[in-house]
């Protein structure tokens, strides 16, 4: 049974960091594509940033040079860094895997 478990979301100021983490069972994120995405209020869910098997990656244009994504495979997780978040990023934070998987996720607000 695949797992995938999200932490990490929070309130932070404008300018802030958080990084949000994406820990999985019953599969192995060292094979398969782990995305993030995160659905604003009264939007639809959108990409975030994608890590692939070989250590590529590849992120939305309204978070690049801002987020990181990152994978640690002893740990079967992927992170997500993001910095100076604005409020435009407030949306709940969502893990992904091979498509058909997905967390509870994770709540971030920027706010002031």
């Amino acid at each position: 049974q695949v797992q995938l478990v999200e932490s990490g979301g929070g309130l932070v100021q404008p300018g802030g960091s958080l990084r949000l983490s994406c820990a999985g069972s019953g599969i192995i994120f060292s094979q398969e594509v782990v995305g993030w995405y995160r659905q604003a209020p009264g939007k639809s869910r959108e990409f975030v940033a994608v890590i692939v098997p070989s250590g590529g990656t590849n992120y939305a244009d309204s978070v690049r040079g801002r987020f990181t994504i990152s994978r640690d495979n002893a740990k079967n997780t992927v992170y997500l860094q993001m910095n100076t978040l604005k409020p435009e990023d407030t949306a709940v934070y969502y893990c992904n895997s091979k498509g058909a998987y997905w967390g509870q996720g994770t709540q971030v607000t920027v706010s002031s």
